[in-house]
């Protein structure tokens, strides 16, 4: 009886462990400069590398800032690096460092 109690018991978290969620994947960071800021509009002007996870090629594009902590980051000339995405269909960074 133990060694059937024994073996759901291993059963069991062998099933657990494949049906756990797995982490969602790191954000690919993105090397750029910012050449315009408008804080008003919420809307960043950066001269940025490929941006992989986008497809997209190296380029000048303005982008849209949904959260302020991030707005707050961004200085005209800085050299930053910052995560772009489709929010709602817009083009967004979501996160800088």
């Amino acid at each position: 009886m133990k060694t059937a109690g024994k073996l759901f018991a291993a059963l069991a978290l062998a099933f657990s462990v494949t049906t756990v969620a797995l982490p969602a994947q790191a954000a690919e960071f993105t090397k750029g400069v910012v050449k315009k800021l408008d804080t008003k509009a919420k809307k960043v002007t950066i001269d940025h590398e490929d941006l992989k996870n986008l497809d997209m090629p190296a380029m000048t594009m303005v982008f849209r800032v949904s959260d302020d902590a991030v707005l707050a980051k961004l200085k005209e000339g800085a050299s930053i690096e910052f995560v772009a995405d489709r929010v709602n269909g817009k083009l967004t960074v979501t996160e800088v460092k």
